[in-house]
């Protein structure tokens, strides 16, 4: 008969012979038959439920099921808020910025950086302008700099076509 959730066997389910128990409260009560230890969890209106499948002889444990599977999801729900997930921020600059521009970028930059995200920093070189990568390479390096408390430097500057890109990930 197949089982309508993946969820751990019980009850009925349990097919081995014997197993090892552990009651309500905690306590080991040994290796006892698969009747006796039902009627256990009958006695105290609970639930057998196979904790150990793979155990020999399988470790199972008398609790109310359905409390013990909300446990579970809360447990799930709370691991998964904590996560924290890294975006990658843009930064996009051209060889010819201004330092007015060049300043508004790097507060921005910097902003990312503090809120955990990684930054890319991408300079794209148009016309004429690939005659003069140096300026680029003077930037990127004045960024490194100046970034270097807040930043590692993930991915060196690197040409990808017509665009410089360098990618800098938060300091733990």
């Amino acid at each position: 008969m197949p089982r309508k959730d993946r969820g751990p066997r019980r009850n009925s389910d349990i097919t081995a012979p014997d197993v090892r128990l552990v009651d309500a409260d905690g306590e080991m009560c040994g290796i006892v038959t698969l009747a006796k230890a039902q009627e256990m969890a009958d006695d105290a209106g609970l639930d057998l439920v196979e904790m150990s499948p793979n155990a020999e002889p399988p470790v199972c444990k008398i609790l109310d099921y359905g409390k013990h599977k909300y446990e579970q999801q809360k447990k799930a729900n709370e691991a998964r808020k904590k996560q924290k997930t890294v975006e990658v921020k843009e930064v996009k600059l051209s060889p010819r910025i201004e330092k007015n521009d060049y300043d508004v970028k790097m507060r921005n930059a910097t902003r990312f950086l503090n809120d955990g995200n990684k930054v890319k920093v991408t300079m794209r070189f148009r016309g004429r302008e690939m005659a003069h990568q140096d300026i680029g390479r003077d930037i990127f390096t004045r960024i490194r700099e100046e970034l270097a408390e807040l930043s590692n430097v993930e991915l060196e500057p690197k040409f990808e076509g017509r665009q410089m890109i360098m990618i800098l990930g938060p300091k733990p």
